[in-house]
């Protein structure tokens, strides 16, 4: 059976980044040595385009873009597509893109003041609630 991790496809140098950018980070190096990596991008497993619109989830549990729009039917889509295409590679390790509405540890406060909060991204609420093992880079 395949040692497999999971990984937000950002840190690792894709392009998935809200702004078309990415959030490459060296220490992602060390956390997959020697095993086989499922790249991930529930924003972009949810319907969600390169480039979009900065989106912050609000204290109701909804998201939405700086521009007002709702897009929280796509950060739910990709994470339910997120967790069963782990479960179907029998995936359980995860390290996610911390501040990312998606996959934060934290997360920024819902009306865009670029303030972190302490509350977890969609996909890692889900994945948490699931027993997942979550590892979080900033």
């Amino acid at each position: 059976m395949r040692d497999y991790i999971a990984v937000s496809a950002c840190l690792v140098g894709a392009n998935t980044k809200f702004n078309g950018k990415n959030n490459y980070n060296p220490k992602i190096k060390d956390l997959i040595k020697g095993k086989t990596v499922l790249l991930i991008c529930p924003e972009l497993f949810g319907g969600l385009e390169t480039p979009r619109d900065v989106s912050e989830e609000k204290e109701d549990g909804r998201i939405y873009s700086i521009n007002g729009e709702d897009v929280t039917d796509f950060f739910y889509n990709g994470a339910y597509k997120t967790l069963e295409f782990l479960k179907n590679h029998n995936c359980y390790d995860v390290v996610l893109k911390n501040g990312s509405p998606s996959c934060g540890e934290y997360t920024y406060d819902g009306i865009f003041a670029k303030r972190k909060i302490k509350r977890l991204g969609v996909t890692a609420r889900l994945l948490k609630d699931k027993g997942f093992n979550l590892t979080y880079i900033d």
